[in-house]
């Protein structure tokens, strides 16, 4: 199995069919010999990168604060993957993760900054104690695991794993679409500071996709017809729409991109 220049598994019964094109085509989108670390990785989002990067030949660890889950969705996914915990409101947990798997996978060479929390809450309503769990969660975790990884990385990339929330305003999700601007903001500075470093810094603005996450609104039938009117291309987005985006950010592929924010999100944004 290989990953083909379409963002699409490819099994090939007699690889020596393809053109020489084809498999230059091919190449820079493969990922083996790097090194991965997804955050947020025992279900959802998370979980389908690990596995994207591993079907595209990267060694991955998977972290989370809930390790058994994270230990089973390791095991599921197979291949090199394994299981780290980390909490990455915790500074020093972000750096002990990140040690932690460049010592098991023998180096850095990309960070997926995918953990995150939402409460849906009225603004008025918002807890402090709310607003820093959701915002430490989002940001300030994205920033010190990013910056944990870029003191270990020789070259590489880190993705982060933004939200249309970062483009609409969207009730009753203020501290979540806060800490999401925010990370689009971040994700700008760091690509600009860091390119010197050889580290590119990208983000992926998911659109519509039901995860435990989000489940809260899909509940809502009303909702989901009123989103579905939204997506030009008619259906809500499922995991694996967001692989070949995210193999396609992280590989040589696109080795002259840093500071973009890419939506995948069936042209939510373009119909605005």
């Amino acid at each position: 199995m290989i990953f083909a220049n379409d963002c699409t598994y490819l099994q090939l019964d007699n690889p020596a069919s393809l053109s020489q094109k084809t498999k230059m085509n091919i190449a820079i989108f493969n990922l083996e010999g790097k090194r991965a670390l997804v955050t947020g990785a025992s279900r959802g989002i998370g979980k389908a990168l690990a596995r994207g990067l591993v079907g595209a030949g990267a060694s991955v660890a998977l972290a989370s604060r809930h390790i058994n889950e994270v230990q089973a969705s390791a095991e599921e996914i197979g291949g090199d993957a394994l299981a780290i915990e980390v909490d990455v409101t915790n500074v020093a947990s972000c750096r002990a993760a990140v040690a932690t798997a460049a010592k098991q996978l023998g180096g850095l060479d990309i960070l997926i900054n995918n953990a995150g929390v939402e409460q849906v809450a009225a603004s008025l309503d918002v807890t402090e104690e709310l607003w820093d769990r959701i915002v430490d969660t989002n940001l300030k975790g994205a920033f010190f695991m990013a910056q944990s990884a870029a003191r270990v990385m020789m070259g590489g990339t880190i993705l982060n794993i933004a939200s249309l929330t970062s483009e609409r305003g969207i009730p009753t999700a203020v501290p979540y679409g806060s800490s999401k601007t925010g990370l689009v903001g971040m994700t700008r500075a760091l690509a600009a500071e860091w390119a010197a470093r050889g580290i590119r810094v990208n983000a992926l603005e998911p659109g519509y996709f039901r995860t435990d996450l989000t489940e809260v609104f899909y509940q809502n039938e009303d909702w989901q017809k009123a989103m579905l009117a939204n997506i030009p291309m008619g259906r809500f987005g499922q995991l694996d729409d967001l692989i070949g985006a995210a193999i396609f950010l992280c590989s040589e592929a696109s080795s002259y991109i840093t500071g973009i924010v890419l939506p995948v999100d069936g042209g939510t944004l373009a119909a605005i």
